[in-house]
Protein backbone atom coordinates (compact mmCIF):
# COMPACT_ATOMS: atom_id res chain seq x y z
CA UNK A 1 0.00 0.00 0.00
CA UNK A 2 1.42 3.42 -0.95
CA UNK A 3 1.54 6.30 1.51
CA UNK A 4 -1.24 7.99 -0.48
CA UNK A 5 -3.41 4.86 -0.27
CA UNK A 6 -2.77 4.68 3.49
CA UNK A 7 -3.64 8.37 3.84
CA UNK A 8 -6.98 7.97 2.05
CA UNK A 9 -7.76 4.77 4.02
CA UNK A 10 -7.40 6.53 7.37
CA UNK A 11 -4.24 4.62 8.31
CA UNK A 12 -0.96 5.99 9.64
CA UNK A 13 1.14 7.32 6.77
CA UNK A 14 4.16 9.51 6.07
CA UNK A 15 3.44 12.70 4.16
CA UNK A 16 6.94 13.60 2.98
CA UNK A 17 7.48 10.92 0.36
CA UNK A 18 7.97 11.98 -3.23
CA UNK A 19 4.38 11.43 -4.40
CA UNK A 20 2.53 13.29 -1.62
CA UNK A 21 5.08 16.07 -1.31
CA UNK A 22 4.96 16.60 -5.08
CA UNK A 23 1.16 16.78 -5.05
CA UNK A 24 1.17 19.33 -2.21
CA UNK A 25 3.77 21.41 -4.04
CA UNK A 26 1.60 21.32 -7.18
CA UNK A 27 -1.38 22.63 -5.18
CA UNK A 28 0.75 25.37 -3.60
CA UNK A 29 1.87 26.58 -7.03
CA UNK A 30 -1.72 26.88 -8.22
CA UNK A 31 -2.82 28.54 -4.98
CA UNK A 32 0.07 31.02 -5.14
CA UNK A 33 -1.22 32.20 -8.50
CA UNK A 34 -4.88 32.07 -7.37
CA UNK A 35 -4.17 34.17 -4.27
CA UNK A 36 -2.08 36.71 -6.22
CA UNK A 37 -4.73 37.60 -8.80
CA UNK A 38 -6.41 40.99 -8.67
CA UNK A 39 -9.83 41.11 -6.93
CA UNK A 40 -11.56 41.78 -10.28
CA UNK A 41 -10.12 38.62 -11.86
CA UNK A 42 -12.85 36.30 -10.59
CA UNK A 43 -13.13 34.27 -13.80
CA UNK A 44 -9.37 33.67 -13.85
CA UNK A 45 -9.43 32.58 -10.19
CA UNK A 46 -12.25 30.13 -10.85
CA UNK A 47 -10.47 28.78 -13.94
CA UNK A 48 -7.40 28.05 -11.78
CA UNK A 49 -9.14 26.55 -8.77
CA UNK A 50 -11.86 24.44 -10.42
CA UNK A 51 -9.45 21.83 -11.90
CA UNK A 52 -7.54 21.63 -8.59
CA UNK A 53 -10.63 20.75 -6.55
CA UNK A 54 -12.25 17.33 -6.71
CA UNK A 55 -15.68 18.75 -7.51
CA UNK A 56 -17.47 22.09 -7.53
CA UNK A 57 -20.97 23.21 -8.26
CA UNK A 58 -21.55 25.58 -11.15
CA UNK A 59 -21.86 28.51 -8.72
CA UNK A 60 -19.14 28.98 -6.11
CA UNK A 61 -17.04 31.82 -4.74
CA UNK A 62 -13.80 31.40 -2.79
CA UNK A 63 -12.34 34.63 -1.43
CA UNK A 64 -8.55 34.69 -1.47
CA UNK A 65 -6.43 33.84 0.31
CA UNK A 66 -7.33 30.16 0.25
CA UNK A 67 -5.05 27.30 1.28
CA UNK A 68 -5.31 23.53 0.98
CA UNK A 69 -2.97 20.54 0.90
CA UNK A 70 -4.02 18.69 -2.25
CA UNK A 71 -7.30 20.13 -3.53
CA UNK A 72 -8.48 16.94 -5.24
CA UNK A 73 -9.97 15.62 -1.97
CA UNK A 74 -12.29 18.65 -1.65
CA UNK A 75 -15.83 18.53 -3.04
CA UNK A 76 -18.02 21.60 -2.77
CA UNK A 77 -21.68 21.74 -3.69
CA UNK A 78 -23.76 24.31 -5.51
CA UNK A 79 -23.92 27.92 -4.29
CA UNK A 80 -20.84 27.71 -2.06
CA UNK A 81 -19.15 30.73 -0.48
CA UNK A 82 -16.01 30.94 1.63
CA UNK A 83 -14.67 34.14 3.10
CA UNK A 84 -11.01 35.16 3.57
CA UNK A 85 -8.36 32.77 4.93
CA UNK A 86 -10.20 29.49 4.37
CA UNK A 87 -7.77 26.64 5.10
CA UNK A 88 -8.47 22.97 4.32
CA UNK A 89 -6.01 20.21 5.19
CA UNK A 90 -7.57 17.76 2.77
CA UNK A 91 -5.46 14.70 3.45
CA UNK A 92 -8.72 12.76 3.28
CA UNK A 93 -12.02 13.64 1.67
CA UNK A 94 -13.69 16.91 2.63
CA UNK A 95 -17.26 16.91 1.32
CA UNK A 96 -19.24 20.15 1.54
CA UNK A 97 -22.91 20.28 0.52
CA UNK A 98 -25.02 22.85 -1.30
CA UNK A 99 -25.69 26.39 -0.03
CA UNK A 100 -22.85 26.37 2.48
CA UNK A 101 -21.42 29.63 3.88
CA UNK A 102 -17.94 29.62 5.42
CA UNK A 103 -16.91 32.64 7.52
CA UNK A 104 -13.43 34.19 7.56
CA UNK A 105 -10.51 32.32 9.12
CA UNK A 106 -12.26 28.93 9.13
CA UNK A 107 -10.05 25.83 9.12
CA UNK A 108 -11.03 22.28 8.26
CA UNK A 109 -8.48 19.70 9.35
CA UNK A 110 -8.93 16.20 7.94
CA UNK A 111 -5.32 15.59 9.05
CA UNK A 112 -4.16 14.75 12.55
CA UNK A 113 -1.11 13.49 14.41
CA UNK A 114 -0.79 10.49 16.77
CA UNK A 115 -0.99 11.05 20.52
CA UNK A 116 2.26 9.26 21.28
CA UNK A 117 5.35 11.35 20.61
CA UNK A 118 7.40 8.45 19.19
CA UNK A 119 5.00 8.12 16.25
CA UNK A 120 5.00 11.90 15.71
CA UNK A 121 8.81 12.00 15.78
CA UNK A 122 8.81 9.29 13.09
CA UNK A 123 6.65 11.70 11.01
CA UNK A 124 3.48 9.63 11.05
CA UNK A 125 0.11 11.27 10.65
CA UNK A 126 -3.44 10.15 9.90
CA UNK A 127 -6.46 11.63 8.12
CA UNK A 128 -10.21 11.06 8.45
CA UNK A 129 -13.01 12.36 6.19
CA UNK A 130 -14.93 15.51 7.06
CA UNK A 131 -18.51 15.99 5.86
CA UNK A 132 -20.56 19.18 5.96
CA UNK A 133 -24.23 18.94 4.97
CA UNK A 134 -26.43 21.25 2.93
CA UNK A 135 -27.45 24.77 4.05
CA UNK A 136 -24.77 24.96 6.74
CA UNK A 137 -23.27 28.21 8.01
CA UNK A 138 -19.89 28.02 9.71
CA UNK A 139 -19.02 31.18 11.63
CA UNK A 140 -15.67 32.94 11.45
CA UNK A 141 -12.70 31.39 13.19
CA UNK A 142 -14.27 27.95 13.58
CA UNK A 143 -12.07 24.86 13.45
CA UNK A 144 -13.40 21.50 12.27
CA UNK A 145 -11.34 18.45 13.24
CA UNK A 146 -10.72 15.09 11.51
CA UNK A 147 -13.65 12.70 11.17
CA UNK A 148 -16.39 15.24 11.93
CA UNK A 149 -19.80 15.30 10.22
CA UNK A 150 -22.03 18.39 10.45
CA UNK A 151 -25.69 17.85 9.61
CA UNK A 152 -27.90 19.78 7.19
CA UNK A 153 -29.19 23.27 8.06
CA UNK A 154 -26.88 23.66 11.06
CA UNK A 155 -25.06 26.78 12.27
CA UNK A 156 -21.61 26.50 13.85
CA UNK A 157 -20.90 29.58 15.96
CA UNK A 158 -17.84 31.76 15.50
CA UNK A 159 -14.68 30.52 17.18
CA UNK A 160 -16.01 27.02 17.77
CA UNK A 161 -13.76 23.96 17.87
CA UNK A 162 -15.78 21.11 16.37
CA UNK A 163 -14.33 17.87 17.70
CA UNK A 164 -17.39 15.58 17.38
CA UNK A 165 -20.32 15.17 14.99
CA UNK A 166 -23.02 17.85 15.12
CA UNK A 167 -26.59 16.86 14.12
CA UNK A 168 -28.85 18.56 11.57
CA UNK A 169 -31.04 21.59 12.30
CA UNK A 170 -29.19 22.96 15.33
CA UNK A 171 -27.08 25.86 16.49
CA UNK A 172 -23.83 24.66 18.04
CA UNK A 173 -21.06 26.76 19.60
CA UNK A 174 -18.07 26.62 21.88
CA UNK A 175 -14.80 24.89 22.57
CA UNK A 176 -15.51 22.07 22.41
CA UNK A 177 -18.50 22.78 20.17
CA UNK A 178 -21.83 21.64 21.58
CA UNK A 179 -25.47 22.00 20.59
CA UNK A 180 -27.21 24.90 22.32
CA UNK A 181 -30.59 24.63 20.63
CA UNK A 182 -32.61 23.39 17.68
CA UNK A 183 -33.49 25.63 14.74
CA UNK A 184 -37.30 25.88 14.55
CA UNK A 185 -39.99 27.49 12.42
CA UNK A 186 -39.90 30.44 14.84
CA UNK A 187 -36.45 31.29 13.43
CA UNK A 188 -38.06 32.31 10.13
CA UNK A 189 -39.41 35.43 11.84
CA UNK A 190 -36.06 36.81 12.98
CA UNK A 191 -32.78 37.55 11.32
CA UNK A 192 -30.40 36.71 14.16
CA UNK A 193 -29.98 33.41 15.94
CA UNK A 194 -29.81 34.30 19.63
Amino acid sequence: MTEKEKMLAGKLYKAFGEELLGERQHAKEILFEFNALRPSEIDQRNALIKPLLGRTGAKFFIEPPFRCDYGYNISIGENFYSNYNFTVLDCNTVTIGDNVLIGPNVSIFAAGHPAHYELRVEEYEYAYPVTIGNNVWIGGGAIINPGVTIGDNTIIGSGSAVTKDIPANVIAVGNPCRVIREITEDDKGQYDHK
